[in-house]
């Protein structure tokens, strides 16, 4: 059950209106293909996709003058208006974006600035609230929930800042186990650079290939291995960060009383508030092994109790995750065990590193087994590390075959998690329903805490016609009931344009008047990503 550990090499750019690298897209699997019409219905095959050069995009609104600033601060090499520049920077990745890339005419950045370093973004930020631009920072481009449209307010023109020139390891204390890293370093990037130097930062979400540090951060990630090492904002131990009214270096010390840690209100800020160019992080030694092991459960039920119990007892896997019924049957179709898919039982992953991964496994494997649950070996744990990071390339797929296909997710604590599912479940059927659609519903948890966990659904539904005007008023179904529910809105994919209308149910009416406040005091001409976590006006 041991292995050794590996890196896994940065990909290429990714697809202008898809996920990931062409190259590593794959067709679906041939029992997938064959579940789908007993699942969802005769499907319809979307009209095929235009070729990039093929989209028509508006004539960049920015004024000469304006060009003639930017250009001032990163060079005219920095400023980019070709309409393929600005087609790839013209949203992320949720389902919603990528039907929106469908179309012929599509909505865009004005440009695409690419600075070189923390100075260039701070004279940057500033600039643009001198001459009335809005600004969308931009990373790796995964966000699923809105982050990234090109949205300009009340602004004459948009920018999308590239943030990617702002990537390496620009410091590391092996004393003190800390690496400070540019906000634009992509995941594998910031592995590689640290396991030169025998560390890693281990956060693997499964926008890893592609995520930045500064999205991390900017979004509040948590990543495959929480339950090891923890979310990413608890890795965080320092920020550099520009304003449109001044900059911001944070995190003096490991513990400080100080006042309200102001680290923490950048983290999950999204960019509304400035712009994460620096990042200083928690890393350890690269574990010298990995344990894998798979476990099956008659039901989801007796599965979340088992994992509640793990939770308990103190015993700490670096990954462990359980997927419903129908996600595990539709993993085994992924791997060609077609005469299993229908068969009942959920299933989980556990992954141990370090140096006590056998004694780890062993203590967890007893919570498990006391709790009804069967090891059933390595191979379907080791097949999900595989291929961890490759459910989006399904995704596309799937939306080219007519399948409309999206996730949410939510947590709540472990007493409220059964009517939380059941509800966001009803919700999802109830929905796609009365559009006449069949749905598919599966459901997973990946982050375990004491007190709770969350939940992450991953919908099919065999939607005719709009799809993307389906899913808006199942989305707002699905959102009020989370609320209704005593569900977070978000518990790692931020809240984005997508959940802004829940935030006031979130945090309240006076939490929405501090974060208000903050904006007003750091952007009060609402530049920097207008529409994003709260209103760029009041």
């Amino acid at each position: 059950m041991k292995q050794s550990r590996e890196t896994t090499p940065d990909d290429p750019q990714m697809l202008w209106n898809g996920w990931g690298d062409p190259a590593r897209a794959t067709g679906l699997p041939l029992a997938v293909r064959a579940l789908l019409p007993a699942l969802l219905g005769r499907l319809q095959r979307p009209d095929a996709a235009p070729e990039l050069a093929d989209v028509a995009v508006e004539p960049s609104r920015l004024s000469p003058e304006q060009r003639v600033a930017l250009e001032g601060i990163v060079g005219p090499g920095g400023v980019d208006v070709t309409a393929e520049a600005r087609l790839r920077h013209a949203g992320g990745r949720s389902t919603p974006d990528l039907l929106r890339r469908r179309a012929r005419a599509q909505r865009v950045p004005d440009a695409v600035v690419r600075p070189a370093d923390h100075p260039e973004v701070a004279r940057l930020v500033a600039e643009a609230a001198n001459i009335g631009i809005a600004v969308v920072p931009f990373g790796g481009g995964t966000s699923v929930v809105g982050g990234l449209d090109p949205e300009r307010g009340v602004h004459s023109a948009v920018i999308a800042l590239d943030l990617a020139s702002l990537s390496g390891l620009i410091a590391l204390d092996p004393v003190s186990r800390e690496a400070t890293l540019g906000a634009g370093t992509r995941g594998p990037e910031a592995e590689r650079l640290l396991a030169a130097h025998g560390f890693e930062l281990g956060h693997y979400p499964q926008s890893f290939r592609y995520a930045s540090i500064g999205g991390f951060a900017a979004a509040r990630s948590s990543g495959q291995n929480s339950a090891g090492y923890g979310r990413f904002d608890a890795m965080v131990t320092g920020l550099r960060v520009a304003t449109p009214t001044g900059e911001l270096t944070l995190g003096r010390a490991p513990g400080s009383a100080a006042g309200p840690d102001l680290i923490r209100v950048f983290l999950g800020s999204e960019g509304a508030f400035g712009v994460i160019t620096e990042v200083r992080v928690r890393v350890h030694p690269i574990p010298a092994e990995r344990i894998v092991e798979s476990w099956t459960f008659p039901d989801f039920t007796t599965g979340v109790e088992a994992l509640r119990r793990v939770v308990h007892s103190g015993a700490q896997p670096t990954v462990i995750r359980l997927s419903d019924e129908a996600e595990t049957g539709v993993s085994l179709a992924q791997v060609g065990k077609i005469g299993r898919v229908l068969a009942r039982g959920a299933s989980a992953v556990t992954v141990f590193e370090g140096e006590d991964s056998d004694a780890q496994r062993e203590r967890t494997a007893a919570v498990l087994s006391a709790a009804g649950g069967t090891s059933s070996g390595r191979t379907a744990a080791q097949e999900w590390l595989d291929g961890r990071f490759d459910g989006p390339y399904l995704r596309d797929s799937l939306l080219a075959a007519g399948v409309f296909c999206e996730t949410l997710e939510t947590a709540t604590t472990w007493a409220n998690l059964h009517r939380l599912r059941d509800a966001v479940t009803a919700a999802l059927r109830e929905g796609f329903a009365a559009a006449g659609a069949k749905s598919f519903i599966m459901c997973h948890i990946s982050h375990v805490y004491p007190t709770g966990a969350s939940l992450y659904f991953t919908v099919l539904a065999g939607v005719r016609g709009d799809q993307l005007a389906v899913w808006e008023p199942v989305k707002r179904r699905v959102g009020d009931t989370i609320m209704s529910a005593g569900g977070t809105i978000t518990h790692h994919h931020a809240i984005g344009r997508d959940h802004a209308p829940w935030l006031v149910d979130e945090i309240g009416e006076t939490g929405v008047r501090i974060l208000r406040a903050i904006k007003r005091e750091l952007d009060p001409s609402g530049v920097l990503n207008p529409g994003v976590l709260v209103a760029d006006r009041d």
